[in-house]
């Protein structure tokens, strides 16, 4: 049961998997109690499936309460404890308090790079998840340090052209959009897109996105001559 509730979270199909999410957390409880990881895992998927179904005030308080559990029984550093902070911060950020969602990644993002290190994936994953709060609360100066650092590391560790640099190459060159450093974003995005052209294909999602953000968004104010088409 439980791993078909897996299944339809994987497929998206999100009432399917919530109903038998509930079945299994309940049968959870009953057989192993309310602090056994297993039922802890069970509470954090529905977690997630509450905050994809945009129930965020349900997704928040369950989502606090395995957090809290986690913490008691696992320790702060666990993986499992990390990945409720990270997704309380998630919430937080779509809720738009957004202070919150800040503190939350910035503690996982502190543990993480304690724990696992700078060049670990889970850590550079939550270096991009608060580079992107760090731009959306007005601090592009702190969110570009850590987008800098995310793109050194997954160029070196992964290669220039690894869809994760290619990730880190276009927020980076968001950031410095908003910066106002419109030439160096423009250079950067154009790379961005070439690349992914070359590596992803032009019909790729993320590819698809690029093209469309740099034909609809005003990246310098003379755009004429720069089409990458």
């Amino acid at each position: 049961m439980a791993n078909l509730a897996l299944t339809y979270r994987d497929l998206r199909r999100w009432p399917e998997a919530e109903l038998l999410g509930v079945q299994v957390k309940e049968a959870r409880i009953r057989v192993l109690g309310e602090q056994h990881p297993d039922t802890l895992t069970s509470k954090a998927d529905l977690v997630w499936i509450y905050y994809k179904r945009g129930r965020l005030e349900e997704a928040e308080e369950l989502g606090l309460l395995v957090k809290e559990t986690r913490i008691g029984v696992l320790t702060e550093e666990h993986t499992d404890t990390l990945t409720s902070m990270a997704h309380l911060g998630a919430i937080y950020k779509h809720l738009g308090r957004l202070k919150e969602a800040e503190k939350w990644k910035k503690r996982v993002l502190e543990i993480r790079m304690r724990v696992l290190g700078g060049e670990h994936p889970a850590t550079l994953i939550s270096m991009v998840n608060l580079a992107l709060t760090y731009r959306r609360v007005g601090k592009l100066k702190e969110a570009e340090d850590l987008e800098v650092e995310a793109l050194d590391i997954r160029g070196r560790v992964l290669g220039l052209d690894h869809p994760s640099t290619l990730t880190s190459m276009n927020n980076l060159a968001w950031t410095w959009r908003n910066q106002g450093r419109h030439d160096e974003a423009m250079s950067l995005m154009k790379r961005c897109i070439s690349t992914s052209i070359r590596k992803l294909g032009r019909n790729h999602p993320s590819t698809q996105e690029r093209l469309w953000y740099w034909d609809n968004e005003p990246w310098k104010a003379d755009t004429s001559g720069t089409s990458i088409r």
